[in-house]
């Protein structure tokens, strides 16, 4: 990915973080925060990527808010049995990755001070790439793909747990 660590993303430090468990909590997920300066259990890129184990994902305060919802959505779109077992590598499959990004995007738009428009230029400035050039691209032209797997979990549109308004419709 070649992520730029001091890149001016948003920061969990920079939000509620009881919003964020919440989120993670409607979809029986969990937040573990490591003390500063301690290495990420479970971060598959280290630095102050995310990481995971079963269903906790592990955060320090500088870890892009990003990377929590993007590992997050791993979880969420991974079947039960294989949430359990996951340890730092959530999976090798480029659709559930394309879900995984089209999810975060989504997610987005559930963090106060966060939204879609901003988690697209923090991708953009951490480095994801796609054909189109930009995160913001890819999800409303070309990612039709993301969305048939996200429906099929039972995730797009979001569950009505979720208060989603999307700030671009595909």
């Amino acid at each position: 990915m070649g992520f730029e660590a001091d890149a001016p993303v948003v920061r969990l430090r920079d939000i509620d973080l009881e919003q964020v468990r919440h989120l993670l909590g409607l979809f029986s997920l969990q937040l573990h925060m490591v003390v500063d300066g301690n290495p990420i259990p479970g971060s598959y890129w280290g630095e102050c990527e995310a990481g995971l184990i079963g269903s906790t994902v592990y955060c320090r305060g500088d870890t892009p808010l990003h990377s929590l919802l993007h590992e997050a959505g791993h979880l969420m779109v991974m079947p039960a049995d294989r949430r359990e077992a996951v340890h730092t590598d959530a999976t090798d499959s480029i659709p559930e990755e394309n879900a995984t990004c089209y999810l975060q995007l989504m997610l987005a738009e559930q963090v106060d001070g966060f939204g879609f428009e901003r988690a697209c230029a923090d991708m953009d400035l951490w480095g994801y790439s796609f054909r189109l050039g930009s995160a913001r691209d890819w999800f409303l032209h070309d990612a039709e793909d993301a969305r048939e797997f996200l429906a099929a979990q039972g995730l797009f549109p979001l569950p009505p747990t979720l208060t989603l308004q999307p700030s671009a419709e595909p």
